[in-house]
């Protein structure tokens, strides 16, 4: 008999505190009857008021608990109660995260980060009513647990109140607790939340505030502090500029993979990954698979020898992938992003000037006047290192407009240009072979002036290096080409020089030729090209030789300037066993989940640096490290591209299609994403292995075989006509029997989709092939589960509209009427759903007066005095709440 002010004052004033713990959790419903009367509303707020001095701290909380509640009660009721949270609620909420009972502090903590997240504090109370507390809370007299919570509380609500107030209100304080000597569970805290706040106060900010502040934690004397801050190091890095990334943060990070504490090289391996994806440039990285307008006709004469003056799309790029395995072969023209030249060959790989094959000299401007027509209309050719082919020309005392192309100062920080001593150019000319490099545009390069000149010693120190790998036929080779140019070097180059000098062209490039047969003495220039390309031998899938090189020769062949170089390194190094015994033991797990974004990084360029470390992860014992893999080979393949997809992807993919389960499933998951990146000749290979995926190590596991319903569906737009009715058809009809009715009913939505494919194609031959086997396999199966699969297959056809009507009265009604008659209720039910509740729902059905027509409405009559009596309620008007969707499934539910 109560009204609810007076049932709410008399259990708030009682001695019990389980009463009073249900005044607390029934304060909404107590709102939401006087919400009417605004004199009420206001009493039920007093009185909360009042609540909140309750001595037992178990009430505290539960009030607590329902303040994000009424708050969004007052909210929605703002115009009878105005201010009412402001003025009522929220000064609770900000004394009790003060309150000396965990608890209560705790929920008060979870219902003010509820409240600004749902942006029910108003901007001028966060200033002035909750900011003010916090930075209070955390002053140094205050209580150790409080001081730590508040600076939690501040951080988590920073990307709430946005950068204005975080850098007003928040920041100077935030920086004053990373250096709080006292507490290390204070500068923990912070450490953890670094990146949130490096994220909402931009990069000025996190430059010169922030920065100084994160080098200290990370040299934190405890372990704890120094890992919170290597796993927020990607967030941190985000906020910084590229400078600092790669000057600063990068030593930075390489103390933390190498602390001490395994816990912290632990979390720093873990964000390695991440940490060096921050150092991609989108402007460098962009997404494209296959260059537009390039055919396969691309080895033609005519395209090898386009001119300057021939258009190329802007999108194209030169491609490691695209290494013609004969050095003979010309080079097609793309355009290179960068430096802009049609002669640029798509043929030519960006490759260190170490590469077994020399680098084309190319322009780097875009307009080229200086070269002869004649020279415009021959390709440039590169040489492999067993013969190296160099021009020679004087080169002329006045500085010329064009530079020459290698992608040491092209991928690599512009070197300083130095004025060559005139002495030294006239010396730099030598011997043009007969087989001299024509064509190539009159050029200098900087990067080739600053190689300094081999000299005896030197070449010394080369063959005994090289020695010990003898065995190697190609180090046998580069052992002989230095050991002639020793020989040359004690004679006098002088006459031979000027002797070239007199013979070459002024137009041509300086350089040299060198047969394994040539026993001359070879030139200064020719014995530099030969040490630069020894020294850094590039690691190319199509060149095996890296194997006969010393560690030192390799891991250089392994260098880009994308990222730090000793980043990479450590990243490649992550597949060592020996880290997953010091580290961690799942580290080359972390290593594969991170390997698609370090590729999109450093670019299909430079894929060759870590071409092996994808190899041994995707042969790593753990079937977790190869499960990853499998799980983004999809996307490592449009980062990498077509070619090098096709070259190194490929194997790797067809040994997880016969790996276990748990890997296999990664491959299926995107098989469709994948095979639409190969070339359909390659892709047609597949066909022969889906098959495969029918056979799984438990035949429980039935949504393996659903997954590859799914994927069946999307690789109907892959393949031509045939091939479905070839090679997916007989999966398809497959999955249609399978035991598990999850699995049956995609494989009806695949079976529907390849008659609608099937019959749209020209002739529909296939189509009425495969309709006329679904009719022998299931329309008239003895048994009563491939009868009942047909009418689902109907089901599907029609409500899909996988054949027109008129073709499918034609071709399927016909054998599914004649069901009607069939001796099992579960068929003859689920025929009676289908042609009362799809059939007849279509308006071909409706507005024409057929023959069809004629014949569904008898067969519905007649299972209207079917003598079951379910067959008869489904074949009835309209049944009240029956639609097939709804209760189809449970019809498909029984196994067989």
């Amino acid at each position: 008999m109560l009204t609810p002010l007076g049932r709410l004052d008399k259990y708030a004033a009682s001695e019990n505190v389980f009463n009073r713990q249900m005044v607390a959790r029934s304060l909404l419903d107590t709102l939401r009857e006087v919400c009417d009367d605004e004199r009420d509303c206001i009493a039920v707020l007093e009185r909360i008021s009042r609540l909140a001095d309750d001595s037992e701290p178990t009430v505290r909380a539960e009030l607590m608990e329902q303040v994000p509640h009424i708050a969004l009660f007052c909210q929605e009721n703002r115009p009878a109660i105005p201010y009412a949270f402001s003025k009522y609620l929220l000064p609770i909420v900000v004394r009790y995260l003060a309150d000396q009972n965990n608890q209560v502090r705790k929920t008060s903590q979870a219902a003010l980060l509820a409240l600004l997240e749902q942006e029910l504090i108003e901007r001028f109370d966060v200033e002035t009513k909750v900011c003010p507390v916090l930075v209070e809370l955390t002053a140094p007299d205050s209580n150790d647990d409080v001081k730590t919570e508040a600076v939690a509380i501040m951080c988590k609500m920073a990307p709430m109140v946005g950068k204005d107030i975080t850098e007003r209100l928040i920041l100077p304080r935030f920086c004053e607790m990373c250096c709080d000597c006292r507490m290390f569970h204070v500068r923990k805290v912070c450490a953890a939340n670094f990146g949130d706040i490096c994220s909402v106060v931009g990069q000025q900010a996190t430059e010169e505030m922030l920065l100084p502040r994160f080098f200290q934690l990370c040299s934190d004397n405890v372990w704890g502090v120094r890992k919170a801050c290597a796993e927020c190091f990607m967030a941190v890095s985000c906020a910084t500029c590229q400078e600092i990334r790669r000057t600063k943060l990068s030593a930075l990070f390489i103390n933390l993979i190498s602390d001490p504490s395994r816990w912290v090289r632990q979390a720093a391996f873990q964000s390695l990954g991440p940490f060096i994806s921050t150092f991609a440039n989108p402007s460098s990285s962009g997404q494209y698979f296959k260059e537009e307008n390039k055919s396969s006709e691309d080895t033609s004469v005519e395209d090898k020898n386009r001119t300057r003056d021939e258009e190329v799309p802007e999108d194209a790029q030169i491609r490691p992938e695209d290494v013609p395995t004969d050095p003979t072969v010309s080079n097609s023209s793309v355009k290179l992003e960068g430096a802009p030249d049609p002669d640029i060959s798509a043929e030519s790989p960006r490759k260190p000037p170490g590469d077994s094959s020399l680098p084309c000299p190319l322009s780097s401007e875009p307009h080229q006047e200086a070269a002869s027509n004649e020279d415009d209309k021959k390709p440039g050719t590169c040489r492999s290192a067993s013969r190296l082919e160099v021009g020679s020309s004087a080169q002329d005392s006045a500085p010329l407009d064009q530079e020459l192309y290698n992608s040491f100062h092209f991928w690599r920080t512009p070197l300083p240009e130095i004025d060559l001593d005139v002495e030294l150019e006239q010396g730099s000319g030598n011997k043009l072979g007969p087989e001299g490099l024509e064509g190539m545009p009159e050029a200098t390069s900087p990067a080739s002036a600053n190689i300094t000149m081999a000299t005896r010693k030197e070449l010394e120190e080369m063959i005994e290096n090289l020695e010990p790998h003898i065995d190697d036929p190609d180090v046998k080779a580069q052992v002989d080409v230095l050991a002639a140019a020793l020989r040359a070097s004690s004679l006098d180059a002088c006459d031979e020089v000027s002797e070239a000098t007199r013979r070459a062209p002024q137009d041509e490039l300086p350089g040299c030729r060198l047969d394994h047969g040539t026993s001359g003495p070879l030139t200064s220039e020719a014995v530099e090209n030969m040490e630069s390309a020894l020294r850094y031998i590039h690691d190319d899938s199509d060149s095996g030789t890296s194997g006969g090189f010393s560690p030192d020769e390799e891991r250089r062949a392994k260098v880009q300037d994308v990222v730090p170089q000793a980043l990479l390194d450590q990243y490649l190094s992550m597949t060592d066993p020996s880290r997953a015994q010091t580290v961690d033991t799942e580290i080359a797990k972390h290593c594969a989940y991170s390997l698609p974004g370090v590729a999109l990084t450093l670019g299909r360029q430079n894929w060759h640096c870590l071409r092996e470390t994808y190899e041994t992860l995707a042969s790593d014992m753990q079937w977790k490290v190869r499960r990853t893999l499998a799980f983004s080979i999809h996307e490592l393949a449009v980062i990498l591209g077509d070619q090098l997809t096709a070259a190194d992807l490929v194997p790797i993919f067809n040994g997880f299609l016969k790996d276990l389960d748990e890997v296999r499933i990664g491959v299926l998951k995107h098989l469709h994403d994948f095979l639409k990146l190969l070339h359909i000749d390659k892709r047609r290979e597949y066909l022969y292995q889906l098959q495969e995926f029918l056979v799984t190590d438990n035949s429980r596991n039935w949504r393996f075989r659903a997954e590859l319903a799914e994927q069946l569906i999307l690789l109907l737009e892959l393949y031509s006509p045939r091939d479905i009715y070839d090679y997916l058809r007989p999966i398809a009809l497959n999955l249609c029997a399978d035991k598990v009715s999850s699995v049956r009913w995609i494989s009806y939505k695949l079976v529907g989709e390849m008659v609608r494919k099937l019959h749209r194609a020209a002739p529909p031959t296939f189509g009425v092939d495969l309709i006329r086997e679904l009719v022998e396999s299931f329309g008239r199966c003895p048994r009563w589960s491939g009868r009942q699969a047909f009418v689902f297959v109907c089901q599907t056809v029609i409500e899909d509209e996988c054949l027109p009507m008129d073709q499918f009265a034609v071709h399927l009604m016909p054998h599914l009427l004649t069901l009607a008659n069939d001796r099992v209720p579960n068929v003859r039910v689920l025929l009676a759903k289908t042609l009362r509740q799809t059939l007849l729902e279509k308006e071909y059905f409706l507005t024409s007066a057929s023959c069809h027509q004629e014949a569904v409405e008898q067969t519905i009559m007649a299972l209207q005095m079917d003598r079951d009596s379910d067959v008869k309620y489904f074949a009835s008007i309209h049944p009240a709440s029956t639609k097939i969707s709804e209760d189809a499934m449970s019809t498909a539910s029984s196994t067989y």
